[in-house]
């Protein structure tokens, strides 16, 4: 008795894994658990298995799962090899289930029912997922780009809710790493800690004033020691904007005290208008004003003003769904 038990033992071991000696289920601990896929069938190979059982035919079965039937019955073969047992006696009247054939064909309904919940629940996920999307903005992103890619990608999921929250770079940052948005777009120098981005478009600052500014009347241009040198209307520290004038100057003197730092571009803008002070604005903010005359951009040389303009996300997690299809329409649509 026990050297037939043990010569079951080694037929069922070497059936596994194609031939390969393998323990019995159960008798391995963690490492059997871990060797399982190798056990047991896929489900391509139980759905064919499910569809012999209700037509009886191998040839029916295959042309119901989209195979040749020369490949049904190759996949037979391969479980059951796979298996160790006959799951199919084959005839010139059919296909019919063996015993064991019967008896695996009620486990392979029981494992099918439970894939086919487990899909309908990945699909309920990513419907939630799909239904909303938050985007986090660097206030010109938000002002003067975001507005034209909201309303494609509305085009293409109509039925998607964003909601949208606009502050400076670093508050972008925060909220991505505390997963209070999806994607976040910023205007910095570089990708800030903990993130991964991608270039979308590009942008350059703009030294304005009003008319009535002495800079407004200027016949040549500024150097860095005297922008440097001058109290400006500013973007508070943090913003993009902010960022990269301090890096601009930092080799001539650094930045003056502001005269004003304002929370916003529209602010900044309605400072400069007003004949508050000269201001440094993104040139995607300031075309109307340049066009009408009520700001007048002041030329600079020797200082690097161009940035790029990101999108983010936290390190490892690309966008996905609402997300990704956002990302590729602001690189369909690029700016600057």
């Amino acid at each position: 008795m026990s050297s037939s038990g043990e010569h079951h033992g080694e037929r069922h071991g070497e059936q596994h894994a194609g031939g390969r000696r393998t323990e019995a289920y159960g008798s391995g601990g963690s490492g059997a658990r871990a060797q399982l896929h190798h056990r047991v069938p896929d489900l391509g190979a139980l759905e064919l298995l499910l569809a012999v059982a209700r037509h009886g035919s191998l040839g029916a079965a295959a042309r119901e799962v989209g195979i040749t039937q020369p490949a049904a019955s190759s996949r037979i073969r391969s479980m059951e090899r796979q298996l160790g047992v006959a799951l199919v006696d084959r005839s010139p009247r059919g296909s019919r289930l063996t015993d064991a054939g019967a008896l695996v064909t009620d486990w392979a309904r029981r494992i099918v029912e439970a894939a086919e919940a487990f899909d309908a629940g990945a699909q309920a996920l990513r419907g939630r997922r799909d239904s909303r999307l938050r985007v986090a903005a660097s206030m010109t992103i938000a002002e003067y780009l975001l507005p034209g890619w909201l309303i494609a990608l509305r085009a293409e999921r109509p039925d998607t809710a964003v909601s949208l929250q606009a502050g400076n770079s670093a508050v972008v940052a925060e909220r991505l790493l505390a997963n209070e948005a999806d994607v976040g777009f910023v205007e910095g120098l570089a990708v800030p800690d903990g993130l991964d981005g991608v270039v979308v478009a590009h942008d350059r600052l703009v030294i304005v004033a009003a008319p009535s500014h002495p800079w407004a009347r200027r016949r040549g241009p500024l150097d860095p020691a005297e922008l440097a040198a001058t109290p400006l209307v500013l973007r508070e520290r943090g913003s993009g904007t902010r960022q990269v004038l301090d890096a601009a100057l930092s080799g001539h003197g650094g930045l003056a005290r502001p005269l004003l730092e304002l929370a916003s571009t529209t602010a900044v803008k309605a400072a400069a208008v007003s004949g508050a002070g000269p201001a440094v604005l993104s040139e995607l903010a300031i075309a109307e004003e340049l066009a009408s005359r009520r700001l007048v951009a002041i030329p600079v040389e020797g200082v690097e003003l161009r940035r790029d303009l990101r999108a983010v996300w936290p390190t490892g997690h690309r966008p996905t769904g609402p997300a990704r299809d956002l990302l590729s329409l602001t690189r369909a649509r690029p700016a600057g």
